[in-house]
């Protein structure tokens, strides 16, 4: 069969990925089949996302178990929906963990979502993080959601996880575990004041997802037998197994790698079956599951004639004609009212003081979008200090910049007499350019002083409105929740912010907004609004820890919310990128006594995740103590990346697939005037073909070399001059060190080589620990350690280092780390360390085609 037609086809014995499997017995239908087959069978889309149609209906439940209550607080209360009696909850003693409660369904159900009412109003008891675990035995759940409930008294529906991974079947659970992890009220016990499941229990439905689950999860057993008799060499068990059952490990073609490498030893039939692997594409989806590598390139112009430094100003792209407009910002001093083109590496002053070309009058913290059908711009809001916010200032100009003409027109000069926003600063605009729409959502709105005032005023803030640009029309969508109009029934509202990031998806047609800050309150929530039905609905969140360091394995994986945003979307791709730097407020503009730190962040529409491409910290005396160098350049890592700042501006060329920061503010606390007038080119890229074969070859001719320097010292050196040199990268001091190492082993003795010396478990641990970091680095903090490197085949050289990361073990680190302990140390001999390179090399394929990850002896416990 030609490896390029592959993923044409799937085996029914698809394992139900990251469930936890008992091999004891469990309350499921048994299916009473002795012999259960599986075949190679086209993949029907249609087939499949009807099979996940299921009609929801509310499921009965009843308090199975749970951690403590208080007084009068009981279990049973969150059976009914009471929201205007405070005693009308299930109430946990302490809020020390564990504090669970776990319910038991009526019988097996798919459980789609789970419904928390609330008090009548918001309450310090309320759970602001929780996980819902589920599985048909409560000592085996997996992990259904992880979430938070806003304190307020809006009841809130989650949908939680009812699929495997591969969203081809629905899995069935009997008990589900709310576990609260974080109350409102910090020092306060947790409080659930009302629960509703809906999801599918009809018997007619379900019996036939729980004999799918039960034919997997056997299939997935006798996968882990099979396993187990090859890896030990039960070959006769192994053939006995697979005859009965019909069921087969793997697909042929990768059993013809095992039989290659480790049965035959076999190196050059092997590389080249990777290589025909890697032609048809069997990797591709490997590939695309790897972080970004990014590069940051720092455009030099010493020419006199480009922007001066600034912040609060507006930057857009035109992807066709490869041009990036500046307009405006805060020079330290004053707000400036310049336009500039960028060609290329050329800047041209295109209007030096745009008030005196009809255009719009000097500002900063204002937005512009850039209209690719009309090749126009448009500017809407601005900031106004307190002293000048008059009646006769505090309008909402509109304007249009005709990039073809170079001409400027004022649309309106006060939008909020048109339906519009009033003056706004700090929100955010984008376009939906095939309907002729722009949409501006959130921002403080600016009011006229009141000399009189002895009292603060609460801010307000501006909702969603849309300006369709054919007819010159605004229409406010949502309002403000806490406007005068957003009590009333048939009015949409959602709660404004600042700070936030938001993006459209033309393809989609969403809106998609991200954190933002509302008073003192951090917002981190994850929106998406539906420009065609007005929907509104929450993305879930990957995780929610609170309280871990910025470096953490454990830390959020998300970008802060309190921090200064700046979000990009490639629609072709589906990605979303978030750049988080400074914070104007919780840095307090002074390096010298906090951390700063840049991350780079891609959000995934498809698989719903965040990946951290990069994380850099900075640490005062690398920022200033004399090493500051001016506007844009400071600390160890000017050449590198720029330093931290806020009220700078991030853009994307979604055709060039490039990023371009420009200027903002460092927060240096000595230079409160200091503002930056760099230019930044930021290049993301993942892995190609060329580089996991690269290092596939590697692996097998580091093991052919590590055979023959046994018997053959004289060969073993000429092959690792000639066939693994061929495979190095000498200009990556890395790859060059460990290459020069395994010369060691033509003078150890064959004993030496094969116990691979004593470093195994912690060199294992440093692979695993490198396949996974993302690329982190801490200005002002070095270490002095130096591992212990053992060159066997045991200490392989991480993934990483050949540009790949492997994303494969970034969710089961620990276990992924004794599964190979496991698999690579059971012997010594060179056939137990071709199956564990074989095991290496297989997670590079689709998992569909290849044996199980676990190892039978994961569920053994002596």
């Amino acid at each position: 069969m030609p490896i390029n037609t592959l993923y044409s086809f799937k085996t029914t014995g698809t394992v139900l990925k990251k469930m936890s499997f008992s091999m004891s017995s469990s309350p499921t239908i048994t299916d009473n089949n002795a012999n259960v087959s599986i075949s190679l069978v086209p993949i029907n889309q249609n087939k499949r996302s009807q099979q996940n149609i299921i009609v929801s209906e509310r499921l009965n439940f009843e308090i199975y178990r749970y951690s403590s209550y208080a007084q009068n607080y009981t279990p049973e209360n969150v059976l009914v929906d009471c929201p205007n009696d405070q005693t009308s909850r299930w109430s946990a003693y302490t809020n020390t963990p564990p504090q669970f409660l776990t319910l038991k369904l009526r019988r097996p159900a798919i459980v789609k979502n789970i419904k928390f009412g609330k008090f009548e109003k918001s309450h310090v008891c309320n759970i602001k993080k929780f996980k819902v675990f589920g599985g048909l035995d409560e000592e085996h759940m997996v992990l259904l959601l992880e979430g938070g409930l806003k304190n307020d008294n809006i009841a809130e529906t989650f949908s939680i996880r009812c699929l495997n991974e591969d969203r081809a079947e629905h899995f069935p659970i009997l008990y589900i575990k709310i576990v609260p992890i974080l109350s409102w009220g910090p020092s306060f016990n947790f409080s659930i004041w009302y629960i509703e499941l809906h999801g599918q229990d009809d018997p007619i439905y379900t019996c036939a997802r729980m004999k799918n689950y039960n034919t997997l999860r056997e299939i997935e057993i006798i996968k882990l037998c099979l396993k187990h008799f090859r890896q030990e060499g039960y070959m006769s068990a192994f053939g006995a197994l697979q005859n009965q059952t019909n069921v087969r490990l793997e697909h042929p073609l990768i059993s013809q790698l095992h039989k290659h490498l480790v049965v035959g030893g076999d190196f050059e039939k092997a590389e080249c079956f990777i290589e025909d692997c890697i032609e048809g594409g069997l990797m591709d989806e490997y590939l695309t599951k790897q972080d970004y590598k990014h590069t940051w390139h720092l455009n030099r112009n010493d020419s006199a004639t480009k922007p001066g430094n600034r912040g609060g100003h507006q930057l857009l792209v035109d992807s066709k004609n490869r041009f990036i407009y500046l307009y405006g910002g805060w020079d330290g001093y004053q707000d400036l009212s310049d336009l500039w083109l960028y060609d290329l590496d050329e800047w041209t002053l295109l209007c030096e003081r745009s008030e005196l070309l009809n255009g719009p009058t000097p500002r900063s913290c204002h937005k512009m979008i850039f209209d690719p059908i009309s090749e126009n711009i448009f500017m809407l809001g601005r900031y106004l200090d307190n002293s000048i916010r008059t009646s006769e200032y505090i309008k909402s100009d509109f304007y249009l910049y005709d990039t073809r003409a170079r001409t400027w027109m004022q649309i309106c000069d006060d939008t909020s007499q048109v339906g519009g926003p009033q003056l706004v600063y700090d929100h955010q605009m984008c376009i939906d350019a095939d309907k002729r729409f722009i949409y501006v959502f959130g921002g403080k709105i600016l009011t006229s002083r009141n000399v009189n005032a002895t009292a603060s005023i609460e801010p307000e803030y501006s909702g969603l409105y849309s300006y369709h640009i054919a007819t010159n029309t605004w229409t406010q969508i949502l309002v403000d929740c806490h406007h005068h109009s957003a009590s009333q029934a048939d009015v949409m509202s959602i709660k404004s912010r600042i700070t936030h990031c938001m993006v459209f998806h033309n393809k989609h047609r969403k809106l998609y907004i991200y954190g933002g800050q509302r008073g003192k309150e951090d917002l981190d929530e994850f929106l998406c609004y539906d420009v065609d039905t007005q929907a509104i609905s929450v993305l879930g969140k990957e995780h929610t820890h609170q309280g871990m360091s910025a470096n953490s394995n454990d830390a959020k994986m998300e970008p802060s919310s309190g921090y200064t945003l700046r979000a990009t979307i490639d629609c072709d791709r589906d990605e979303i990128y978030v750049f988080s730097s400074l914070s104007k407020v919780k840095d307090r503009r002074d390096f010298l006594h906090v951390d700063a730190s840049n991350s780079f962040w891609v959000y995934s529409l498809v698989s719903h995740k965040w990946s951290r491409i990069y994380y850099c910290r900075y640490y005062g005396p690398n920022i200033l103590g004399g090493n500051y160098k001016g506007p844009g350049v400071c600390g160890e890592l000017a050449e590198h990346e720029p330093c931290p700042r806020y009220a700078h501006q991030l853009v994307y060329d979604d055709v060039e697939k490039m990023h371009y920061l420009f200027g903002g503010n460092p927060g240096i606390n000595q230079h409160q005037q200091l503002r930056l007038d760099d230019l930044w080119l930021l290049f993301l890229e993942k892995p190609k073909r060329e580089a996991i074969l690269t290092h596939c070859r590697y692996m097998l001719r580091k093991l052919k070399y590590e055979e023959m320097a046994r018997q053959y010292p004289l060969k073993a050196m000429l092959y690792l001059r000639q066939n693994i040199a061929a495979v190095v990268d000498h200009s990556d001091p890395e790859q060059l060190k460990k290459f020069h190492k395994l010369a060691s082993l033509l003078f150890q003795t064959s004993r030496d080589i094969d116990s691979g010396g004593e470093s195994q478990d912690s060199d294992l641990h440093l692979i695993m620990d490198g396949a996974n970091s993302t690329q982190e680095v801490q200005v002002g903090e070095s270490s002095n350690i130096t591992p212990i490197e053992n060159v066997s085949l045991e200490s392989n050289e991480s993934i990483s280092t050949m540009g790949i990361s492997d994303k494969l073990f970034r969710s089961e680190t620990t276990s992924s780390v004794k599964q190979l302990h496991t698999e690579c140390h059971s012997h010594s001999d060179s056939k137990s360390k071709r199956a564990c390179l074989f095991n290496k090399l297989v997670r590079f394929m689709p998992s569909s085609m290849v044996q199980p990850e676990g190892n039978l002896s994961d569920f053994i416990v002596i």
